[in-house]
């Protein structure tokens, strides 16, 4: 009896040329359904329809194709036990050797602007999964295949061994139940858009590089993706340097969320730790770089840079000056790009989206895990409440704005001092409120005349406006709600400070 094989794939790569082997060098006979079917014609490799094979007719516009008992009984069938063969014989259904299936296109079909929800419904694959989980359920007795990258090591098996190793048939089962969990998290999360945190909350990643470790050494790690296609710093084209690290990635998100602050005038940010070392605002990313690296010029040393313009010449010159771990931002100029050149080892990074980031962010914790969704607010300062007898202009609300986008991404407790759109000193990830102001001011030592301060939390007593007057500041925000923020806003009045409340919170844990 001919080895049989049922092919019936939605991405049709590689499918005639696996076909075509199978067929001429190991006498397999196919089965196929729908356009693989026709595909397999079209290129005169003999095939039975699915629909021929069962005697069924695909019915419900397609819906119902492979869904029947001579399929899945040839599939889950274990060939070392005699009932089951009795009742292969008895239906007359004859034992599959080899599954090949991928799914509906449906995470790329919800990608597409103005997507109904009809439309996305009829991308949810039933029977694709089903012969994926039966097939995958059921390998010890034959191979599922789910990506077209596997062709090729099957067939190499065959060629060596005429058979497939255990290893390989489990190694594929593996990939098959991860393929199908992967595709229904899309799905479920697709259809939870309406809750913000649904009461089941489906986490599934597929793997797109082993990483040389974690944190530390000691520590393994794996960058995964979520959904089918990749997303995110998945598709990011890397142009020159070693491979990203553990570190290098979580860096890069914390640069790409402060960047993405920032879409009206061209932005730069230099990353140490998750922390901003400088960021600052100009009229051409040449001069907002230069503002941000000379902010903290000793911490930039090894920094993750992110731009929010393509990277020219002027600014490749300049990201040449220091070492970097990391370079990224939207574009560059084939002639930045051959000035980066010089320093190999930076990574250079190009991801043209990098606004759009996570819906939601997950911690985990022992037994479990916590969600929460992005601290996505955007700053309006006209909702702002001017607590002050001392009145800011427009000036200084830009500055105010500038200072509070950069502190809603600073480790709690989190200060923030600036100038000219450009930061000063960052106290960060202190114990105490007055602690972060004590270090952002020594750091801005000499600058700070006139200088903008904002304040991720509320001042709980009035010793950090205090020390921040005597520092010249000319200016606060903070969110306001301190049982004491009448002690706070009577310290500013008598010492002439303006003082804004946003009424917003942007802790950083």
């Amino acid at each position: 009896m001919a080895r049989l094989a049922l092919l019936s794939v939605s991405n049709k790569t590689g499918i005639t040329d696996l076909a075509r082997s199978l067929v001429k060098e190991f006498g397999f006979e196919i089965i196929s359904s729908g356009g693989t079917a026709k595909a397999l014609q079209d290129a005169g490799i003999p095939v039975t329809k699915v629909s021929a094979y069962t005697g069924s007719p695909e019915i419900l516009g397609g819906r119902v194709k492979t869904l029947h008992p001579r399929i899945h009984g040839g599939i889950l069938a274990r060939r070392d036990i005699e009932q089951d063969l009795i009742d292969l014989a008895n239906n007359q259904i004859n034992p599959i050797d080899l599954v090949v299936v991928n799914l509906y296109p449906f995470t790329q079909t919800i990608a597409q602007p103005n997507v109904t929800l009809s439309e996305a419904i009829e991308q949810i694959d039933i029977g694709g999964p089903a012969l994926l989980r039966a097939s995958a359920k059921n390998f010890a007795h034959l191979t599922v295949l789910c990506d077209y990258a596997q062709y090729a090591e099957y067939l190499d098996e065959l060629r060596q061994y005429d058979t497939v190793s255990w290893e390989f048939r489990q190694k594929c089962a593996l990939k098959a139940f991860s393929h199908t969990a992967n595709y229904d998290s899309a799905i479920a999360a697709y259809l939870a858009q309406t809750q913000s945190l649904p009461t089941q909350y489906v986490l599934s990643g597929e793997e797109i590089q082993t990483l040389r470790y974690g944190e530390n050494p000691h520590q393994k790690a794996v960058w995964y993706k979520t959904g089918i296609e990749p997303t995110g710093w998945g598709t990011a084209t890397k142009l020159q340097g070693k491979e990203l690290s553990y570190n290098n990635l979580v860096d890069l998100e914390a640069a790409r969320r402060i960047i993405a602050e920032f879409t009206d005038s061209s932005a730069a940010t230099i990353i140490k730790h998750t922390n901003p070392c400088g960021t600052a605002e100009a009229e051409d990313i040449h001069t907002a770089y230069q503002k941000a690296f000379n902010a903290d010029s000793t911490s930039a040393f090894g920094g993750i840079v992110a731009l929010n313009r393509p990277i020219d010449q002027l600014t490749a010159t300049e990201l040449t000056k220091t070492f970097l771990e990391c370079v990224v931002a939207p574009g560059c100029t084939p002639e930045a790009a051959e000035i980066l050149a010089q320093k190999g080892n930076v990574r250079v990074l190009v991801l043209p989206d990098l606004l759009h980031g996570p819906q939601e962010t997950v911690k985990a914790i022992a037994g479990g895990f916590l969600v929460q969704s992005s601290d996505d607010v955007i700053a309006d300062p006209t909702q702002w409440q001017i607590v002050s007898q001392q009145q800011p202009n427009a000036d200084d609300l830009t500055e105010l704005l500038f200072a509070w986008k950069v502190c809603k991404h600073v480790k709690s407790n989190a200060i923030v001092i600036t100038r000219d759109r450009t930061t000063l000193g960052i106290g960060a990830g202190q114990m105490n409120r007055v602690g972060s102001v004590k270090i952002a001011l020594e750091q801005a030592t000499g600058k700070t005349q006139g200088g903008y301060l904002a304040s991720d939390g509320f001042f709980p007593f009035d010793d950090s406006v205090k020390i921040a007057a005597a520092a010249g500041i000319r200016a606060i925000v903070q969110p306001g709600g301190s049982i004491r923020d009448k002690d706070v806003i009577q310290t500013v009045n008598q010492l002439g400070l303006i003082l804004v409340f946003t009424g917003i919170r942007h802790f950083l844990h």
